[in-house]
């Protein structure tokens, strides 16, 4: 009820209108070439290589694939605050609207080897939850939005082959971390109640399935 509520005051769409008109005139200018590479070496070096990811204590997502208007609104939500990391707060600030659409697309046609790392076991348990949802507590399909591949479409991001550890913790810690400035909510936003509906196993589950797609 509350995302659909969300939905219909027309404030979602609002915001995404908003930060789409902050970017909106990034393609018509292109990242200074040499400033550009050394952007994309500095998100390697956390990132990886190719934008896989980094399995270790502390999960880093992979970009690689992602959808660029997923990405430049993220990057835009650690910059206004209303998405919490410490460390993207300071990386994020400093990026023009041609460098967001310039790292965006670079990253978006990457396609490494996913990492994987979800358990094998729970794969089978977390299709059915991404394909079926759970109608106990009323937990739509993922594939709804993000689509049967998981590739994601606009801002709704790809989760294909994102890394498990990463998926268990954003689901696991949304409202910490995702919509932090209420006045301001995003597609985000249609996640927390999805989030909150799952338990810590389903999340496992669900996140072991997509880190097996390629």
């Amino acid at each position: 009820m509350k995302a659909k509520a969300i939905l219909q005051s027309g404030k979602l769409f609002a915001a995404l209108g908003a930060a789409s008109a902050t970017t909106a005139h990034a393609d018509d200018k292109q990242a200074p070439p040499r400033e550009f590479a050394a952007k994309v070496h500095y998100c390697t070096t956390c990132h990886g290589v190719s934008g896989q990811g980094f399995r270790g204590f502390y999960p880093i997502p992979r970009l690689a694939g992602q959808q660029p208007d997923y990405m430049k609104n993220q990057l835009l939500a650690f910059t206004q605050k209303r998405r919490t990391n410490t460390i993207m707060f300071s990386v994020a600030h400093v990026l023009s609207p041609e460098m967001l659409s310039a790292l965006s697309s670079h990253f978006n046609k990457l396609d490494p080897k996913p990492l994987g790392g979800g358990p094998a076991r729970l794969a089978s348990e977390g299709k059915t939850i991404f394909t079926q949802g759970v109608s106990a507590t009323n937990v739509p399909a993922c594939a709804t939005c993000h689509g049967d591949t998981a590739a994601g479409n606009g801002e709704i991001p790809r989760l294909a082959g994102q890394l498990s550890d990463y998926v268990v913790a954003k689901l696991a810690n949304w409202d910490k971390e995702r919509g932090q400035i209420a006045s301001q909510p995003d597609a985000s936003a249609l996640m927390e109640p999805i989030a909150h509906g799952l338990t810590p196993d389903q999340i496992k589950a669900v996140a072991a399935y997509v880190s097996t797609l390629e």
